[in-house]
């Protein structure tokens, strides 16, 4: 059964598509969350905002649209919310930081390298970024699609994502360099 039909049904009365909704979203949507948030808490709590707003508003939606443009819309503004939230407690902790907490990990294994390397170079991304590349590799989508996700021009959807790509292409290259010269 397609979206818009399990959309019908919920507002018809049968709430327990909704659960159905759920099950088809839940993991691209933790993962896109994920990405944008880096934090498991975060992020699972900005997936239960985004499926209950989703379900609260299910009657606004426009049947003439994407339903997973949507529902990714609703789940990328909740997450720009809880940035915002941390951004303010980030500023506050950041003087106390000191660089003792970071950990050198040398004895690691070179997976758990370029897993840290990944993480690391995700991390340097904007939100923007990381959700344009998230919707175009994960996903497939196109910069249209992705505009719509954002509330942006396609360019814009494409803009962000050559930065993104050209951001980690640098920061690979020179992760590379680095290990070379070793």
């Amino acid at each position: 059964m397609d979206d818009k039909q399990l959309i019908k049904n919920c507002l018809e009365g049968e709430v327990d598509e909704f659960r159905k909704i759920l099950d088809k979203y839940r993991w691209k949507a933790m993962s896109l969350a994920l990405n944008i948030l880096g934090n498991q808490e975060d992020a699972e709590d900005a997936c239960q905002d985004a499926f209950i707003n989703t379900y609260l508003n299910l009657g606004k939606f426009d049947f003439k649209k994407s339903f997973s443009n949507w529902f990714y819309s609703i789940l990328y503004n909740r997450c720009l919310d809880y940035l915002r939230k941390r951004r303010r407690f980030y500023k506050f902790f950041k003087m106390a930081k000191s660089d003792s907490f970071r950990s050198d990990n040398t004895n690691n294994s070179n997976s758990f390298e370029l897993r840290s390397v990944i993480k690391g170079t995700l991390k340097e991304l904007s939100p923007k970024e990381r959700t344009v590349l998230f919707l175009w590799a994960k996903e497939g989508y196109k910069s249209e699609e992705i505009a719509s996700v954002m509330k942006c021009s396609s360019s814009t959807a494409r803009v962000h994502l050559f930065k993104a790509r050209r951001k980690i292409k640098a920061k690979l290259e020179k992760e590379n360099a680095s290990m070379q010269g070793d």
